[in-house]
């Protein structure tokens, strides 16, 4: 399901993934009181040539269950990097290093943030978004993906 949604369009499947994931995410004492859905976001050079964010469409079916707003301006992607998914842990973290950037400070300013993303393979692109996200006085920052990969 999730190479057909990051491969084959089928972002049909990210909203019903996110739905399932919201779901879960009702009875879930640590993801209580969210503020705003963050998705993971892309370089716009690749969202060009992919035509869509996946963890966007995650993110719009985790808002639609939990009734929360999503933000895609405030976290952006401001570095092209290459694919991650040959990479082992440090090569990732490195690939990584000064990536992302927050644009509107105020947006997360004592928020409880939940940082949407599809795979978790090492944790370096959410480790990378949190450590960017985290400078700006988030109140608490949770994370939600659809699936993880060891």
């Amino acid at each position: 399901m999730i190479h057909n949604l990051k491969y084959r369009q089928q972002t049909g499947t990210g909203l019903f993934l996110g739905r399932k994931m919201g779901k879960c995410l009702l009875y879930a004492e640590h993801y209580r009181d969210i503020d705003l859905i963050i998705p993971v976001p892309l370089h716009p050079r690749k969202m060009r040539a992919r035509g869509y964010n996946q963890s966007q469409f995650l993110a719009e079916g985790i808002a639609e269950i939990l009734g929360v707003q999503i933000n895609n301006k405030t976290l952006i992607r401001k570095k092209a990097t290459q694919s991650q998914t040959k990479k082992d842990r440090y090569t990732r973290f490195q690939n990584l290093q000064h990536t992302f950037n927050v644009v509107d400070k105020n947006a997360v300013l004592g928020k409880h943030i939940l940082l949407v993303d599809d795979v978790v393979t090492t944790g370096a692109t959410l480790e990378s978004c949190a450590a960017e996200l985290q400078k700006y006085g988030l109140k608490k920052l949770s994370i939600a993906a659809a699936a993880y990969v060891s």
